[in-house]
């Protein structure tokens, strides 16, 4: 695309110049008047009318390029390039791994002295105590939450 560019904005370029050259090379019709007396282009490479019909048509042919390149130019500016719908848009989510589930080897071995000793009723809460909220034996209590609504 930048090739294309690139080529068209030369030729507009080279057409602009050579209408340029082409138009200042031009007679005006004033300037008929002192050719039917002898001067000005009756001498000239083209013969007497050659180079006014010459140089008019090349005129035209470059003008004509000149406006095709324009044209070209203005209508590959305004293409865009298409703009996804949203930013999410093509985006390819995982959902997320459930967490494992905690493995034998994970969970610390029980210390002999974390295990009471049976009948001795120190696995038992003691009076008035419920065992609701407590850790089991080697496993930390969680902290008290104070700010619970009630």
């Amino acid at each position: 695309m930048d090739l294309l560019n690139n080529l068209l904005m030369i030729a507009q370029v080279l057409s602009a110049l050579g209408v340029i050259v082409l138009v200042l090379m031009q007679h005006g019709k004033g300037a008929d008047m002192g050719a039917a007396f002898g001067s000005g282009s009756s001498g000239s490479l083209f013969g007497a009318t050659g180079s006014a019909n010459f140089l008019s048509r090349t005129t035209g042919l470059l003008a004509t390029v000149f406006f095709v390149c324009t044209l070209a130019l203005a209508l590959l500016a305004n293409q865009r390039p298409e703009a996804p719908g949203s930013i999410m848009q093509g985006v390819t989510t995982q959902p997320a791994a459930p967490a494992a589930p905690a493995q034998p080897s994970d969970i610390p071995p029980a210390q002999p002295s974390d295990i009471p000793p049976a009948g001795s009723g120190a696995g038992q809460p003691a009076a008035g105590q419920s065992d609701a909220g407590q850790a089991p034996a080697g496993v930390p209590a969680p902290a008290p939450v104070d700010d619970v609504p009630k």
